[in-house]
């Protein structure tokens, strides 16, 4: 199997599909209902029908707690090590409990991220809420990840908007290693300027098809970005076949392929 690594997906438990933000997007998903049980089994046949090695796991924490716990994620991690990587998020309003959680997720559970979704907050990523993670993120060597463009769900977009939220925080922090998934649109020349401008910051393609990639970004890819840009899908929202499939619209030669593929992840993500 090629070594790819999905750097943005979750595994879609039934309380995760039903949370009320993502009922705007159940009906282009393909979900004409969801079922009391899915098993993780069939998310990794996903993954082998599209021949994707591993994947980045992800939690979820919104206001009201954890809608995918990281306890969870740990033990998808277990059943299949070598191919799911976790990744951890935490509750943004209750900064000590959060670097804790962080901390144990990082260094007993082996995760290697965290992740938080501002729309998910309504709280830009330069809010003061967000400070703590991004010192612990910074003190345990681990990247944050976080969503920039508009927003699927019916959840207001401007927190996704890359300047100047996103460029406060990697002035503010320039130590930490910063993925903005979900390309940045129609935002994506801002958030093309940041991964240029900061050496930390780093764009993957997560909730976008090949074909649907912005010109702007496939231009990157091919250029002075190409160690900048790093495959995602945004699992069960986008499938990992389907990306794949589509691959050879976007004209890559061979490095730069491999550099989205695999080898930028295993860099910032230290794989």
């Amino acid at each position: 199997m090629r070594k790819v690594v999905d750097v943005w997906m979750q595994h879609p438990t039934p309380d995760f599909l039903r949370s009320d933000f993502f009922s705007s997007v159940l009906g282009w998903m393909g979900w004409d209902s969801i079922p009391d049980q899915i098993p993780l089994q069939s998310t990794i046949d996903q993954y082998d029908s599209a021949k994707v090695s591993h994947a980045l796991v992800s939690a979820w924490w919104g206001p009201s707690g954890p809608i995918i716990s990281n306890d969870d994620v740990a033990k998808w991690v277990a059943q299949y090590p070598d191919r799911l990587i976790g990744v951890c998020s935490a509750d943004l309003l209750r900064p000590i409990p959060a670097i804790a959680e962080i901390s144990r997720c990082v260094e007993e559970l082996n995760f290697k991220a965290v992740r938080i979704v501002p729309w998910l907050w309504d709280l830009p990523p330069n809010d003061r809420h967000y400070y703590p993670i991004y010192a612990q993120c910074v003190r345990l060597d681990v990247p944050v990840c976080l969503q920039v463009g508009h927003t699927g769900p019916m959840m207001r977009s401007e927190p996704g908007r890359p300047i100047p939220y996103l460029d406060d925080v990697a002035h503010d922090f320039p130590e930490l290693r910063i993925v903005a998934g979900h390309i940045g649109y129609p935002w994506t020349a801002e958030m093309i300027s940041l991964a240029t401008k900061y050496s930390n910051v780093y764009i993957d393609t997560s909730a976008y098809k090949p074909k649907r990639y912005p010109r702007e970004i496939v231009e990157f890819m091919k250029g002075h970005g190409s160690r900048k840009v790093m495959f995602g899908t945004n699992f069960p929202m986008v499938s990992p076949l389907d990306c794949m499939n589509e691959l050879d619209l976007l004209g890559l030669d061979d490095q730069c392929a491999e550099r989205f593929l695999w080898s930028n992840a295993a860099k910032v993500f230290g794989l």
